[in-house]
């Protein structure tokens, strides 16, 4: 799948977002997030790889594919109706890692500014890919469900080991967990997505999709 990916499509607002900026911000703010974006452009190296399965549900919230099993209020009702899954996973490389901790050591700023910034470039990825896979899905007669990943709501982050080996994850996209089931490179993501042949189910994800309700990235709404 070639997804040509402009940096002007990667979203300012999110970057500020994930700064924990309001609205617009100052302009020395956005001089920042400008300056993390362009150089980070220049060492992301993003890569994604997506494998369907099958899918059954249980009426407790117990799901249970060919790849994990696990128990999931949440996630459950994100695959009401759905016939199967796509596991998917997505990472920028190492190079936005290795930026930010130079960021830490010269200056704080520069560093929270490369984290925003890659993480606005991993989310529109991201999006790009999955818009590409609904239509390729749509074709089949299938609906894609959003994103839905391990950590959002009760879906625990302990089903990351059998996603990432699912998808040969460490292989081909060089993703690695910690003992704390955080992925290496850090600008990486898994995600679990619904097939329907029920159309226009609108499901939550992202902030939408997690309870904390504290959290000082969350979105607005």
């Amino acid at each position: 799948m070639d997804v040509k990916m402009e940096l002007e499509d990667v979203s300012r607002r999110e970057v500020l977002r994930y700064m924990g900026c309001k609205g617009e911000g100052p302009p020395e703010v956005l001089k920042l997030a400008e300056e993390a974006l362009s150089l980070l452009w220049k060492t992301c190296e993003p890569r994604h790889e997506v494998r369907e399965f099958s899918l059954v549900l249980g009426s407790e919230g117990e799901i249970e594919t060919e790849c994990f099993q696990t128990v999931s209020r949440n996630l459950s009702k994100n695959l009401a109706g759905c016939k199967g899954i796509l596991l998917f996973a997505a990472t920028l490389g190492i190079g936005p890692d290795h930026l930010i901790r130079r960021g830490a050591l010269l200056d704080m700023s520069r560093a929270l500014a490369f984290q925003a910034g890659a993480a606005a470039i991993l989310e529109e990825y991201c999006n790009q890919v999955c818009g590409q896979l609904k239509e390729q899905y749509r074709k089949q007669g299938l609906y894609l469900r959003p994103r839905f990943s391990p950590g959002y709501g009760d879906f625990p982050l302990s089903c990351q080991p059998q996603i990432l080996h699912g998808l040969e994850a460490g292989k081909r996209l060089g993703i690695k967990l910690t003992e704390g089931f955080l992925m290496m490179p850090s600008k990486s993501v898994t995600a679990v997505m619904g097939l329907s042949e029920i159309p226009g189910v609108c499901a939550p994800e992202g902030c939408e999709a997690c309870g904390k309700k504290d959290c000082p990235y969350r979105r607005d709404g």
